[in-house]
């Protein structure tokens, strides 16, 4: 199944938006009063020459520190390369000013594996002058060494250790790093989800270099061995319960499709019978 990696990132720097821009754009979020965020609906524009719609992935609706008005900061994930892309971004920045009228900081996400100069102008000139600088904040993750921020305790970086500059080799430590973060940052159940969830999606270990990560875990000499080793052993029995929750769903799934009664797939794999109603309800069988 295809990865939806707009969907990824709105959802991870929703989560934490602050920290984004701490993170990266440490003196926009110097200006920026975060008592006063709010995220608006998602904006659906149609290029008409193109015959395609795009649609903006994230809107925040702030105000700086010391102003009345408001500001709006679009954040664009870019995942794969596209030389049009700065067009596209004026393109939104002009679509939105049409319909807010009122001031917009852009910023762009370049998380593709392709080290490339991405461009963060666009212009339009003539040989008598220039008509147009539009110009965006970018971040090409990428290009950052993942070194450079495990001493961050920041969430946002953690997750995004997975998507930028890394070898093959690296994948064991990067992993372990990425661990020993999430244990320093204390999160709650349902934000370390998040972050776990997304860096396992760009960063997958083998059997045999999960059970690499394990023995380095255990010879650590940190206080936090511990709580790594039990945050591995508890998302690995976690992911077990899951593997057999959705073998199960198959199983009877296909005991139905061969015309078996209710009553009897519930015997047969130890169920209530209204359990098997409702798994078979939730696949349309």
């Amino acid at each position: 199944m295809a990865i939806d990696h707009d969907r990824l990132f709105k959802e991870l720097i929703q989560t934490f938006f602050e920290e984004f821009l701490l993170l990266f754009f440490p003196d926009m979020h110097e200006h920026i009063d975060f008592r006063h965020l709010s995220f608006l609906s998602e904006e659906l524009f149609t290029d008409v020459t193109a015959g395609e719609k795009y649609r903006v992935d994230l809107l925040v609706e702030t105000k700086l520190k010391g102003e009345d008005g408001l500001i709006i900061v679009h954040v664009e994930n870019q995942s794969y390369v596209q030389p049009s892309f700065p067009e596209r971004m004026f393109v939104y920045f002009s679509r939105l000013f049409e319909k807010y009228r009122t001031r917009i900081v852009p910023i762009a996400v370049f998380s593709h594996d392709t080290l490339r100069e991405e461009p963060s102008v666009f212009s339009i000139a003539f040989p008598f002058g220039d008509v147009l600088q539009f110009r965006f904040f970018p971040v090409e993750l990428r290009k950052k060494h993942w070194r450079d921020y495990i001493r961050h305790d920041n969430p946002i970086a953690a997750a995004l250790l997975s998507k930028m500059g890394y070898t093959e080799s690296e994948k064991i430590e990067l992993k372990k790093e990425f661990l020993r973060m999430l244990v320093r940052l204390e999160l709650d159940e349902a934000r370390q989800r998040l972050l776990l969830g997304f860096f396992e999606t760009y960063v997958k270990l083998s059997e045999e270099e999960e059970q690499q990560l394990q023995r380095e875990v255990r010879a650590m000499e940190t206080k936090e061995k511990e709580q790594v080793l039990e945050l591995i052993i508890s998302y690995e029995q976690k992911g077990r319960k899951q593997g057999i929750k959705q073998g199960m769903k198959q199983l009877i799934r296909n005991m139905a499709r061969k015309g078996m009664k209710v009553e009897d797939i519930a015997r047969l794999v130890d169920l209530p019978e209204q359990d098997v109603r409702e798994l078979l309800e939730e696949q349309g069988n």
